[in-house]
């Protein structure tokens, strides 16, 4: 959140890239980012804007029927109030007039997680005199990046959720073993009762899916049409989980087999394998030697490998996202070069997965997850543990 004491940080981000300021808004929770960074809590129902300027206090403007959404603003900060679109229109034009400031806009829509300002209100801004750029690096630099305590938080997350996803494949073992199969939703009941035991907290999942179940991405299990994880199957578990009470996410996927895999299945799995690595191979060495690098460079480095194996059109989504102190899915750097264009670079205090796929319709999905962050001279990677071959169980 936006203080007195991050304000010459920031301010310094402003005047060493050039800016003015940088323009805040939001309306009805239409732009997270704004609202996280000013605070708020609840519905915001009316417009608000913030001006955070590269030299003095900033300024907010708030609809005078609103004040509650402020109640984390400075005291000694200037609050301007308004009614009608005549004064919100000459307040903002009073703020931004001649300057060049930023916003969460992404030319083209080239970043969609960083496009958060309707087009009318840009015109409003652009008419008021001001030129507009994106905001990315500043979302990058101050509301992306952890804090020492949640990268230990998200550590602590990481381990835990990775001994529950060994539990849960081993459970599923046992039960095919015995000859009373677990259902996915069933299975999937257990991870979320292990993490209360663990104290993490999700907002939904985690997937369990069972061979052609995996080829859809986003599958969720369900009781209604329940699914036997049986010999023979190859089981994928993507879960998500932070520390309760304002953790960092820690989002794994683990691959696994019920009984001896196939030549296929293995095939497939190396593939996914060798793209995560490949990977996290390029950001380590461009990290470790002080180099820039782009999350869609790791992107394209993960997609050149599964071509080459000859499953590029069985990848159809990014190798990886933003994982913010705030979001799972988060709006910092994505390992992206295919969905969007996202040419942020990954700077030190940011975290992200990397989770190459390969989607078979009808027959098999296989994934692997794991997290990274970006340390001042080298990549964290976690679980500590991270899998090498399928689970066989």
């Amino acid at each position: 959140m936006l203080t007195p004491e991050m304000l010459p940080r920031l301010q310094q981000l402003l005047a060493d890239a050039d800016l003015d300021g940088w323009l805040l808004y939001d309306f009805r929770g239409t732009n997270a980012i704004a609202s996280g960074l000013l605070g708020f809590d609840g519905l915001v129902s009316r417009r608000v804007f913030a001006l955070i300027p590269r030299e003095g206090l900033p300024i907010g403007i708030a609809h005078a029927i609103e004040p509650g959404p402020w109640a984390q603003w400075p005291k000694a900060w200037p609050l301007r109030t308004y009614s009608g679109w005549r004064a919100l229109e000459s307040g903002v034009a009073s703020l931004v007039q001649g300057k060049r400031v930023a916003m969460e806009y992404s030319p083209g829509d080239a970043i969609p997680y960083l496009d958060r300002v309707p087009a009318g209100v840009l015109e409003m801004v652009r008419a008021a005199g001001a030129t507009v750029v994106c905001s990315g690096d500043l979302v990058s630099q101050i509301y992306a990046t952890w804090t020492p305590d949640q990268l230990l938080s998200h550590e602590r997350a990481a381990e835990r959720i990775m001994h529950i996803a060994h539990g849960a494949i081993v459970y599923a073992g046992d039960m095919v073993a015995l000859g009373t199969p677990v259902a996915e939703h069933e299975l999937q009941a257990r991870i979320l009762e292990a993490f209360e035991r663990a104290g993490l907290e999700t907002h939904h999942g985690p997937d369990v899916a069972a061979s052609e179940n995996a080829a859809n991405p986003h599958y969720m299990p369900s009781a209604a049409s329940p699914r036997l994880i049986q010999r023979g199957d190859t089981l994928l578990i993507d879960l998500w989980a932070r520390e309760k009470h304002g953790g960092v996410y820690a989002d794994q996927t683990w691959m696994a087999s019920m009984g001896a895999p196939t030549e296929r299945v293995v095939t497939v799995w190396e593939a996914v394998r060798d793209a995560r690595d490949a990977a996290l191979s390029l950001l380590q060495s461009r990290i470790t030697a002080g180099l820039p690098v782009r999350g869609g460079e790791a992107d394209d480095a993960a997609r050149a490998v599964i071509e080459a194996r000859g499953f590029g059109p069985q990848f159809w989504h990014r190798t990886g996202h933003s994982i913010d102190s705030r979001e799972l899915h988060g709006s910092g750097p994505q390992i992206d070069n295919l969905e969007s264009r996202d040419d942020r670079l990954l700077i030190p205090g940011v975290g992200f997965s990397i989770e190459p796929g390969i989607y078979l319709p009808g027959e098999l999905g296989v994934r692997s997850e794991v997290n990274a962050y970006v340390a001042m001279d080298s990549l964290l990677v976690t679980p500590g543990d991270v899998q090498r071959d399928l689970i066989v169980v």
